[in-house]
């Protein structure tokens, strides 16, 4: 299927590796100018390479204060527009009955505050131009105990399906993709392989984990022209993990 995409530009935070990486890959591929955003610089400068074409390259830290005015600012001036924003950044560590209130704000500022921020920043221009997509990387809704992220990612959840119903008349769409066990630095830094193996045999039932190239492929369609009917939704890409029905 032709996506209609070559020319498009877009915003990649979260792009040095994972599933950020991934995104950005798959979008350059169809022709999408890319403004991508980190905390390693050389790890965007190898995605440059690997890609063999010009990036808008964001070196900076999500957490700083300002990180959103900052980085819309950057790209705005590197691409001339941003049509597509992939909110990806973010993390997950597990709380505790004792986590702190500066665990919780950081949580929640790093999984839900800064990819509202930066999305405010860049409504307007796409609002002008009437067209616009944005796609948020979240997380799942079945929390085994206390995590900040979790709570930060249903808030993402919520706050998308409210924006989704105030732009779409700018023919913006808003949506989210809860990946499932997606392979990465970070997963292969905390389960170990033979973890893996069992998950996958007695809890995925398609029986394995992901690739970035699965949350990749949606992410092009749901950025794409041919996608413009499908708004507000939450979309799993997880192999069938998760358990709840819809």
């Amino acid at each position: 299927m032709e996506l209609q995409l070559k020319g498009r530009t877009a915003l990649v935070t979260g792009a040095s590796m994972g599933i950020g990486r991934g995104i950005a890959k798959a979008l350059a591929a169809e022709g999408v100018r890319l403004a991508v955003v980190a905390r390693r610089r050389n790890l965007l400068e190898e995605l440059q390479d690997e890609l063999k074409a010009k990036l808008v390259i964001i070196e900076q830290d999500f957490m700083q204060e300002g990180a959103p005015e900052r980085i819309a600012k950057a790209a705005l001036a590197g691409l001339g527009s941003v049509e597509i924003l992939i909110n990806n950044a973010g993390g997950s560590r597990k709380f505790t009955l004792e986590s702190t209130e500066a665990q919780w704000e950081e949580a929640i500022t790093l999984n839900f505050t800064r990819q509202r921020q930066l999305t405010h920043q860049l409504l307007a221009q796409m609002i002008a131009r009437k067209w616009g997509r944005i796609i948020n990387v979240t997380g799942k809704s079945e929390p085994e105990g206390i995590n900040g992220a979790f709570a930060a990612k249903a808030a993402m959840h919520s706050w998308a399906k409210g924006l989704s119903r105030e732009v779409g008349k700018h023919g913006i769409t808003v949506n989210s993709i809860p990946p499932g066990r997606i392979m990465s630095e970070q997963i292969l830094r905390n389960y170990p392989p033979e973890y893996r193996k069992k998950q996958s045999e007695e809890e995925i039932p398609v029986g394995e984990y992901g690739q970035p190239e699965d949350i990749a492929n949606l992410a092009c369609f749901l950025a794409s022209p041919r996608a413009r009917y499908i708004t507000g939704t939450v979309i799993p890409v997880d192999g069938g993990l998760r358990r709840y029905q819809f």
